[in-house]
């Protein structure tokens, strides 16, 4: 199990492997995000995108379910998430690509009005199959302390 005291800053990990689909794609922008260039071929190919791309929306849950997956697989102590700082979609995701995500911890802090709680911020790149970043969002997440009685260092 990973808790705070095991994170270190400049730590960086690599995982995940997601097949994007068009029915998928479809399906998503139908319900969330019903723009013409995440549904028609036509209305997508007058536009900078050419064809049908992924809503940004829909990148991030794809993300997310890779970076998911990779917390149930290497087990952390972790509390949820306070929010993301930063979020930029760097290129459209179309069906047929291939996504994976790259992590570095950036900072790092004890909670001081709670201190069973541990608070990182890290960079999360997602990438898709020719190495290009598509996302890339800088998150905080909440981590068990392994010791909440230790002493917090500034």
């Amino acid at each position: 199990m990973l808790y705070y005291e095991d994170i270190a800053i400049g730590s960086t990990s690599s995982y995940g492997h997601y097949e994007v689909t068009m029915e998928e794609v479809l399906e998503f922008a139908g319900k969330y995000d019903p723009q013409a260039f995440h549904l028609d071929n036509e209305a997508a190919a007058k536009t900078h995108f050419g064809r049908i791309s992924a809503s940004g929306w829909h990148t991030c849950a794809m993300t997310m379910r890779m970076m998911v997956d990779n917390m149930k697989n290497n087990a952390q102590a972790g509390l949820g998430s306070p929010g993301v700082d930063q979020l930029r979609w760097k290129k459209p995701v179309y069906p047929g690509d291939t996504l994976r995500v790259e992590t570095e911890v950036l900072e790092k802090r004890r909670s001081k009005s709670r201190r069973e709680m541990g608070i990182f911020k890290s960079r999360g790149t997602t990438f898709n199959q020719h190495g290009e970043p598509v996302l890339e969002m800088i998150s905080n997440g909440l981590i068990q302390v392994r010791d909440p009685d230790a002493p917090i260092e500034d």
